[in-house]
């Protein structure tokens, strides 16, 4: 039912690496209005109509939509491409910071 062509849709340049940007970009990958969200509503939608045509073009959507879902999985990962050294510094600073205000409570 489904061809992938392997070249993306649009281009896609990230100029550099941006966790923080990237987890935003999350939601719009797979949060409840992303794009996996939009393709499966589609997808559903398609399976359970009657007419032909709609049937067809809720088809091409959804197919459209998983193209999407490609893009913006690309950016994610370009967005977290040389940024795993940071990311973890990050989530070590945010431990202490953490274990801190917990300290603080007590």
């Amino acid at each position: 039912m489904f061809v992938h062509n392997k070249r993306l849709q649009y281009t896609v340049r990230v100029a550099a690496p941006n966790p923080g940007l990237a987890n935003l970009m999350l939601k719009q990958f797979g949060g409840p209005q992303g794009e996996l969200a939009a393709a499966m509503r589609y997808f559903t939608q398609a399976v359970t109509e009657d007419d032909p045509g709609r049937k067809d073009m809720l088809f091409d959507i959804a197919t459209e939509e998983l193209s999407h879902l490609e893009v913006i999985g690309n950016i994610v990962a370009m967005l977290h491409k040389g940024a795993k050294g940071q990311l973890a510094e990050a989530v070590q600073e945010e431990a202490e910071l953490v274990s801190l205000s917990d300290r603080s409570r007590q």
